[in-house]
């Protein structure tokens, strides 16, 4: 018996030895020795696909992903970030100069983006990485019968009509500078029939289509615009700025993982408006894909995954 537990504690050893030989081998999957990323997202079909996409991008370079998607609207992705909860988010760069900044519009994206960088390195700690160059600036959209029926072509013909129409959005377009607030200081009117609280999620277009709103808030990237033939309306004072988005980062993560830059800055070209759209039709559309194997798609088609 003590021979064989001899033996038992041998191999055991050679065992143990064996892997640590391939954890440290050249071009081993070590995940373990560049950390780990918690990375969030907000509560839409756009911001899910986004984040799986920096997710899968990182896992590929070597990071273990601890995954903390659909947390909500802008305040509380904010809070997360700023508390550690997550190290990293995509957001919007006029999103993060109105809402989270609490600045004047700005109509230059350039300026926009360095705006919030400087003032979001200053007060929370957090920096902008590479903005993707798609617009999903906040819009407006109706059927093409409601359109005809009451004379819907822009943001001022709707302002006049509000009172006979039914607006369907998220909560947070009702308190925000750039939602319902903003646009009756810009426009005048905008006092709708009601509002009916939708969220952001797909639900809010088959509101529309079924007759239970009349105008729906919509970004200027959802796939449904242009998969349902929905109308929209023109910006025709230009109230929304452009609205890039790119990764917010604690600094204090990226200082420990420069990689990260690298890696999520690469990405940014890639998304374009046209891009955009489609991604986000694929999961909203009628095929109804999931947003991880959209992003995992979208990595292949460009060479990032094998």
């Amino acid at each position: 018996m003590k021979k064989n537990s001899k033996i038992s504690n041998l191999l055991a050893l050679i065992l143990v030895f064996i892997l640590e030989l391939t954890a440290c081998a050249p071009g081993a999957n070590n995940t373990q020795s560049k950390g780990t990323i918690k990375i969030g997202s907000k509560d839409f079909t756009e911001q899910f696909i986004v984040a799986e996409i920096y997710a899968q991008a990182l896992e590929n370079a070597g990071f273990k992903v601890e995954r903390k998607l659909n947390l909500g609207g802008t305040p509380i992705a904010q809070t997360a970030i700023v508390n550690g909860e997550i190290d990293l988010y995509p957001e919007y760069t006029s999103t993060g100069l109105l809402t989270v900044l609490k600045k004047d519009p700005i109509q230059d994206p350039d300026e926009i983006y360095q705006t919030v960088k400087k003032g979001y390195e200053e007060q929370f700690k957090l920096t902008w990485l590479q903005p993707s160059p798609f617009n999903n600036t906040q819009a407006l959209a109706t059927t093409q019968a409601i359109s005809d029926q009451y004379g819907l072509k822009t943001f001022s013909d709707l302002a006049k009509q509000a009172p006979n129409l039914i607006l369907g959005g998220p909560a947070e377009f009702i308190e925000r500078e750039d939602g319902i607030k903003g646009l009756q200081k810009a426009y005048g009117g905008f006092e709708f029939k009601e509002i009916k609280q939708l969220g952001t999620g797909s639900l809010r277009y088959q509101a529309l289509l079924d007759g239970e709103i009349d105008v729906v808030v919509a970004f200027g990237t959802d796939g449904a615009i242009g998969g349902y033939h929905l109308v929209l309306l023109k910006d025709d004072k230009v109230f929304y700025p452009i609205y890039n988005i790119a990764p917010v980062v604690r600094m204090d993560t990226l200082k420990k993982y420069p990689q990260i830059a690298d890696v999520l800055n690469n990405l940014a070209p890639l998304l374009t408006d046209s891009v955009m759209s489609e991604l986000n039709w694929q999961v909203d559309g009628p095929d109804k894909k999931e947003p991880a194997a959209v992003a995992k798609q979208f990595l292949k088609d460009n060479g990032i995954l094998p």
